[in-house]
């Protein structure tokens, strides 16, 4: 193993040990906003030790502090590179909770976990979410229920956008790509089939420097709105962005 790479996986584990103890001992004694500042560079730090830069693209619309933020879905990173900018509790797969530190950490930082195909976990998870958006929170999603390869994107699953429409909040759709220094989608960040998250994280380790750029598109009212029509009017918005087309 390359001398670099022991040093970054060497700083990445006292960077998720600081978290922790962050979270501990801090979190429970602070509010809302604070617990975003300490949040918002947390993850930029990560992702430097990742070889990372985000870049939040000049012209797009200002990322709103109530709503519900929903996403394409590409890697592990997709997270930090969204909470770098504008953190959210986000809804992410259960198995990211049995991830070594990171599942727990994340789970402090206000991360939901939803099992696939559990009825009664999306029941008792949209209450959840309706509350946190009632009381001024901001909410991430990623609706496509699972990660996706670069140049392509999958349907939106409507059913958490009712959350949204119950709480009377808009939706605002980020999209999200990883690039090299050439501007070419990265090889290194896909995170799909049954890659672990071992193999994704040296990957990126070991890989060139990545790119990631967040994109924040317009936000769409739930006003009197169907969650399909929301789902696929946030699917169309994404699309556009990253100039692919449905399954593509």
């Amino acid at each position: 193993m390359k001398p670099l790479l022991i040093l970054r996986l060497v700083r990445i584990f006292f960077h998720i040990a600081a978290g922790m103890a962050t979270c501990g001992l801090v979190f429970p004694w602070i509010g809302h906003q604070r617990r975003n500042a300490h949040i918002r560079r947390w993850s930029r730090r990560l992702l430097a030790i990742c070889n990372v830069t985000v870049e939040h693209s000049a012209g797009a619309s200002e990322a709103l502090e109530h709503a519900m933020i929903v996403s394409n879905h590409v890697s592990w990173l997709d997270i930090f590179v969204i909470d770098a900018l504008h953190p959210c509790h986000f809804v992410a797969k259960a198995e990211i909770r049995a991830w070594p530190m990171l599942g727990w950490l994340a789970q402090q930082a206000g991360t939901v976990f939803i099992s696939r195909g559990s009825k009664r976990d999306l029941r008792h998870i949209f209450k959840g979410l309706v509350q946190r958006l009632q009381s001024g929170q901001r909410v991430g999603v990623f609706p496509e229920g699972t990660t996706s390869a670069q140049g392509g994107l999958l349907a939106f699953h409507a059913n958490l956008f009712e959350a949204a429409i119950d709480a009377k909040v808009p939706v605002q759709p980020f999209a999200l790509s990883y690039v090299d220094a050439a501007g070419r989608l990265h090889p290194s960040v896909d995170f799909i089939g049954d890659m672990t998250f071992a193999a994704s994280l040296m990957a990126i380790l070991g890989g060139p420097p990545v790119r990631a750029r967040l994109v924040c598109l317009p936000a769409i009212s739930t006003m009197g709105a169907h969650r399909r029509e929301v789902a696929q009017a946030a699917q169309a918005s994404v699309a556009g962005a990253l100039g692919v087309s449905l399954g593509g």
